[in-house]
């Protein structure tokens, strides 16, 4: 029967988006197919009403926080929620849950594939919203520690193989030292890009871009993250942790194309992405527009390249 209905389904997309190319048709065909999947659960969510969902995902990281956390939070606002199952250092994101259990060691990328338990699991032109609930991070989270002289400007880098070919999506250190230079008088800049050491990896190798003890001594009013996960190491429970602290109390972003953008658009304010075309499915949906603003009504700003980065500083910023 499910093989029936994706075929179906695949129809159905064909016929709703005759422009898009075949091969984008089956993220269409996936996310019909899990908007239908939640029908059986209608009598439980909607009339009976008691803890029954148990929301286990260990795929990327940019699914979880795009498509997984805000459903798990809607049932936790609609008393569904029972338990949460998610991989290593995740509580913290799933503050709400009162059963959550860090099951799993590693992120498996494959795992997101067939994963038909939430309204929506992959790129698509349209979301669904009727089971979406926008995470609180920046009101659960705000802090009096992380505070300043001046207003936080988080720049979340990253440097990883991306779809198996080389980093594309990045800030080198002639960016870096522009962004830097032009606005560490404006800003407090807290520069974040994680180690392998400090988060759960799925298939993206990180690797070595060899900045940090470049803006240590170039830049020594820039904050890295690193220093300090190190300084509060007895304050906070992990990475993680520390990031949606630091996040909590920031209106301004720069970050980069996937999980990196993700987690920054849960904190409001501004936030620009780089995000190259040839890549991501975003472009093709233009998600950008839709998927990013709705995790907390965040204004996203979409650089497709590092020229467009500068110029939304200089407009927004």
């Amino acid at each position: 029967m499910q093989q029936f209905m994706l075929k179906f389904l695949y129809v159905v997309a064909t016929l709703r988006y005759p422009g898009i190319r075949r091969d984008l048709r089956y993220f269409v065909r996936d996310n019909y197919y899990s908007r239908l999947n939640q029908l059986q659960f209608v009598f439980p969510d909607f009339f009976t009403k008691k803890p029954y969902k148990v929301v286990d995902y260990h795929g990327e990281f940019d699914q979880e926080l795009r498509y997984v956390l805000p459903f798990a939070y809607w049932h936790h606002l609609n008393g569904t929620l029972k338990k949460t199952i998610s991989c290593t250092n995740t509580k913290e994101f799933y503050f709400f849950s009162e059963n959550h259990s860090e099951q799993y060691e590693k992120r498996v990328w494959q795992a997101g594939y067939g994963y038909y338990e939430v309204p929506n699991m992959t790129h698509s032109p349209t979301f669904s919203y009727t089971k979406f609930a926008q995470v609180p991070f920046k009101r659960h989270y705000k802090n009096d520690l992380f505070v300043y002289d001046k207003p936080i400007l988080v720049i979340a880098n990253k440097y990883n193989i991306e779809w198996d070919k080389p980093p594309i999506n990045f800030l080198g250190v002639p960016e870096l030292d522009r962004i830097i230079s032009t606005y560490k008088q404006t800003y407090q800049i807290i520069y974040n890009r994680p180690l392998s050491t400090q988060i759960v990896l799925d298939n993206s190798e990180i690797m070595d871009l060899n900045e940090h003890e470049w803006i240590r001594k170039q830049h020594p009013e820039v904050i890295l993250m690193h220093d300090l996960h190190k300084q509060y190491r007895d304050k906070v429970n992990n990475f993680n942790h520390l990031q949606l602290l630091v996040y909590a109390n920031t209106d301004r972003f720069i970050s980069m194309h996937g999980g990196t953008a993700a987690l920054a658009s849960y904190f409001g304010g501004i936030n620009i992405i780089l995000s190259h075309p040839g890549g991501g499915m975003e472009h093709h949906f233009n998600e950008y527009a839709t998927i990013f603003p709705a995790l907390s009504g965040a204004q996203i700003l979409h650089a497709k390249n590092t020229e467009a980065v500068f110029s939304y500083l200089d407009e927004y910023y």
